[in-house]
This record gives structure tokens, C-alpha cells and sequence, in this order.
């Protein structure tokens, strides 16, 4: 994901830009119940409810539970339900259901 930034640098009068580079990496995923848990590369913890994906829904818990990192800990793949969803989109809040 690329953030462009503009600011008035001191020593010029001239705004200039910036574009700052950064991609959000999970090191594990594990789930609690029906929360799904992420530890971020920059040791934040996050969590989304399952129930907020379609194919998440309506899996059994033993579903929910086979999940594994892939793409260098930028998505998360659940073989089984065959679904598969980036971890900058889940911090992001792109859910598929509301909140119940």
C-alpha cells in the first residue's frame, strides 16, 4: 500500500511529496471460538469476528481452525472453504457481513 503525504517542508516554499511504502505482515493466526486473531509484524494483536465473511459463516468451528499464512504473511487461506482474504483487507474492516 502506497500513502502519498504532503507537507510544507522549513527550508522551502514549495509543498513537497511524500510516498511512504508499507505492507501489513502477520507472524501467527490463531482463533478463539469464533474470533480470529492476528500478530502483527509490529506486534499488535488483531481480531475479527469469522461471522463477518460469507463462506466464515457458515463453517463448523474445525472449518475455522484451518487456517494457514501464505504470501509471506499477507493473507490468510482457508484450503477447505477455499477462501482466502488479505490481512491489510481484514485491518482495513472490508467485511463482507455486518455485525450481527
Amino acid at each position: 500500500m502506497s500513502t502519498r503525504i504532503s507537507y510544507y517542508p522549513p527550508t522551502m516554499n514549495s509543498i513537497a511529496t511524500v510516498e511512504i511504502n508499507w505492507e501489513v505482515v502477520a507472524l501467527r493466526v490463531w482463533l478463539e471460538g469464533r474470533m480470529v486473531f492476528l500478530e502483527l509484524h509490529d506486534e499488535r494483536i488483531f481480531g475479527f469476528p469469522a461471522d463477518r465473511f460469507r463462506r466464515l459463516h457458515t463453517a463448523a468451528d474445525e472449518e475455522l481452525k484451518k487456517v494457514t499464512l501464505e504470501l509471506g504473511g499477507t493473507a490468510l487461506r482457508r484450503e477447505t472453504l477455499d477462501e482466502d482474504l488479505t490481512v491489510r483487507g481484514v485491518i482495513a474492516g472490508r467485511f463482507e457481513l455486518p455485525p450481527e
